[in-house]
């Protein structure tokens, strides 16, 4: 069962929620802390059990006639599922959130829970925000939070350009990805930004968001938001040349590996720092 909950998690993802808070921590100018421990672990698995494990239990109807569900992009449960991964998650946050309450200060408890609540109502009705136009796409703002909450446990003050950028960014990522599940939303009766401008539409709200992003990149460091551009200026592109689902399909597994690519950027450059710091 620990296994299917794994594969449940997406570990492929992890990326957005791991790479946030370690670059948070960094962007406060430490390489290590261990305050950070409890952080960083509650957004591996458990956290990110909260956020797919909700979703596949609500969208258990579309997800059946999604082809590429059941393996690394997501998976497809059965309904017999549906009590252990409730369990799961309750058992692998509850003792995080014990403990953050016990040990936090106020500001980084109200962006914690704001964490959690959107991604849980993102899923889960009444709110279900990823049925609604737009609030799908800009309650995905979230996956920037890290950047707030961890300098406020840190006792320090969030780089607040990089925060908003980065919001930006996964507003722009969330509908340009929806767009290769058009046909299969639609079909379910789903009414996200993505169904609601078309692909043709979808590059232009994407791309539009993207440049915000590039902006607030660019007031803390160039080389991200040279590479930001780049990259989403091609992602862009390639689906505005043909503006179709199966394009955005074909184009998932770059848009997959771009926060890797752009965070690898920005954390080899502030290791730098850190390590010719030390070294004079």
């Amino acid at each position: 069962m620990l296994t299917r909950l794994v594969q449940i998690s997406r570990p492929v993802l992890w990326v957005n929620t791991i790479g946030t808070t370690v670059i948070a921590m960094w962007l406060v100018g430490d390489l290590w802390r261990w305050e950070i421990v409890p952080l960083l672990l509650w957004v591996t698995l458990p956290f990110n059990l909260l956020i797919y494990g909700v979703n596949d239990i609500f969208d258990q109807e579309t997800d059946a006639r999604n082809a590429r569900k059941g393996g690394l992009e997501g998976a497809r449960i059965l309904g017999s599922e549906t009590r252990a991964i409730v369990l799961g998650v309750v058992l692998t946050n509850a003792p995080f959130v014990a403990y953050f309450l016990a040990t936090l200060p106020a500001a980084a408890l109200a962006w914690i829970a704001a964490y959690m609540v959107i991604f849980i109502f993102y899923s889960a009705p009444p709110l279900r925000f990823k049925a609604r136009r737009y609030l799908d796409s800009l309650s995905n703002a979230a996956y920037a939070f890290p950047l707030v909450f961890v300098p406020l446990a840190l006792g320090e003050s969030p780089v607040w350009a990089a925060a908003i950028g980065l919001m930006a960014w996964s507003v722009a990522k969330h509908t340009y990805d929806a767009v290769q599940d058009i046909d299969e939303d639609r079909a379910a009766g789903i009414q996200t930004t993505a169904v609601h401008l078309g692909a043709r539409g979808s590059v232009v709200w994407s791309g539009a968001w993207w440049a915000l992003s590039t902006v607030g990149f660019a007031l803390i460091n160039w080389p991200v938001a040279v590479v930001n551009a780049l990259i989403t200026g091609w992602l862009v592109g390639s689906l505005g040349r043909s503006p179709t689902p199966m394009t955005a399909r074909r184009m998932y597994r770059y848009s997959i590996a771009f926060p890797y690519v752009a965070g690898s950027v920005a954390g080899a450059q502030l290791v730098a720092v850190f390590l010719l710091k030390e070294i004079l």
